[in-house]
């Protein structure tokens, strides 16, 4: 009976779909894993990708990885919510996934670029929370890069010259946070998460739960 009384009384909840941006190695995808972790109510939505997997990557768990005439596909029948090309290679959010998760009322979590929060605020603006992430300095950007080991001195070099471009993005998020230490940083975004869930527009079944706890008076 307990039980059933705890279901009556839930909010149906509209998921969100909860971004985190940065230059590459300010620590956005340390800090995804650490909150994925950390809620079970947040899912990842895992891009395609035309880039080669990374040492230690596997397919279908960090991106779908393919071919460029898969990609183009998908572009032309409208199946992805975002894509962009970054150093070369072209990825984006298939939206099927995306659109079943919210339904439920689960929060998806985006690890992408400027450019592809840019599309996502454009086309889903209402169900979209963005936040950038900044390194504490340049050289510990670099240092974060550095010890990756999954780039080559070239890329790093790429990566570090495009971080000033990227890093001019931060006033289109609703929120920043500076990455001096990942369990802060993860502290502060669990602390937006929660505050985001709460919003009235989110809470769909607010309405019928107000309505029944009036009927009780």
């Amino acid at each position: 009976m307990a039980q059933g009384r705890r279901g009556q009384n839930k909010i149906t909840r509209r998921g969100l779909m909860f971004v985190l941006s940065s230059p590459s190695g300010a620590g956005k995808t340390t800090l995804s894993r650490l909150l994925l972790r950390s809620d079970r109510m947040v899912e990842l939505s895992i891009s395609v990708t035309t880039r080669p997997k990374r040492p230690g990557e596997v397919d279908g768990r960090d991106y779908h990885f393919i071919d460029r005439a898969r990609f183009d596909a998908m572009v032309a029948k409208g199946e992805l919510l975002e894509c962009a090309k970054v150093f070369g290679n072209w990825y984006g959010t298939p939206r099927r996934p995306v659109i079943e998760a919210l339904q439920s009322g689960r929060d998806v979590l985006f690890d992408i670029d400027w450019q592809g929060t840019k599309q996502l605020r454009e086309n889903e603006r209402t169900d979209l929370v963005s936040v950038f992430i900044l390194p504490p300095t340049a050289t510990e950007l670099e240092r974060r890069l550095k010890r990756r080991a999954q780039d080559s001195k070239a890329v790093i070099g790429s990566r570090m010259a495009k971080a000033a471009h990227e890093m001019s993005h931060w006033r289109e998020y609703d929120y920043v946070i500076v990455n001096r230490d990942k369990t802060a940083a993860l502290g502060e975004l669990r602390g937006i998460l929660a505050a985001e869930r709460l919003k009235r527009k989110r809470q769909v079944g607010l309405s019928d739960f107000v309505r029944r706890l009036q009927a009780k008076l």
